[in-house]
């Protein structure tokens, strides 16, 4: 029997992988790139606790470290593409320098380009973005290509000590958009609120 979290061609299914790490998430803080990553966190459900990004290409991973050193009782995931991640590497430069220990950086690479076209990325050619990651200082770095990995990269968000970064590899599939808000103003707000209660209505 075919796993509903894989493919028929042996890859991971995307919102699949995010449903099951956005399970259960409790406090957990989401911040998810531009395209895809955006449409998937939604998908699985809309949050106050998500921030997708609607523009800002290659800042997700700066975005989520901002908001891991500003909170640093609370975990923070990202979830971004491997054409962002390409074009953001010195962003896990950054991140193994500051090594915030509840940050987790989740790269869903269907070695595509999925805003422009399906073009082939570099990761197509060979280029290991959790090699890249390790070279960076990154403590745990983990490739995730099967459903029985996906438990371990789970336990590693919230119960390991970051940064954390995971490669999932996924199908190059087509999915319908699944919209979350597109007020920049309301995301904003809400997710102040979410974060900050009452605080959030005078600062």
């Amino acid at each position: 029997m075919t796993s509903p979290m894989v493919s028929s061609s042996n890859l991971l299914h995307r919102r699949a992988v995010i449903g099951e790490l956005l399970r259960d998430r409790g406090d957990l803080l989401c911040v998810a790139s531009l395209g895809a990553p955006n449409w998937d966190i939604t998908a699985v459900g809309d949050h106050p606790n998500n921030f997708p990004l609607w523009g800002a290409m290659a800042a997700s991973v700066m975005m989520g470290l901002g908001l891991a050193i500003a909170q640093p009782n609370r975990r923070v995931i990202v979830f971004a593409g491997d054409g962002e991640m390409l074009m953001s590497l010195g962003a896990l430069a950054t991140v193994g320098a500051q090594k915030p220990r509840n940050l987790s950086v989740v790269v869903l690479d269907n070695e595509r380009y999925g805003e422009t076209g399906m073009q082939k990325t570099h990761t197509a050619a060979g280029v290991d973005l959790t090699a890249v990651a390790k070279g960076c200082a990154i403590p745990t770095c983990l490739t995730v290509k099967t459903e029985a990995e996906i438990a371990g990269l789970r336990r590693a968000v919230y119960e390991g000590e970051g940064p954390v970064f995971a490669t999932v590899k996924i199908d190059p599939e087509a999915l319908p958009f699944v919209l979350p808000p597109s007020d920049g103003v309301i995301l904003t707000t809400r997710f102040r609120q979410s974060v900050l209660g009452n605080e959030a209505l005078y600062n």
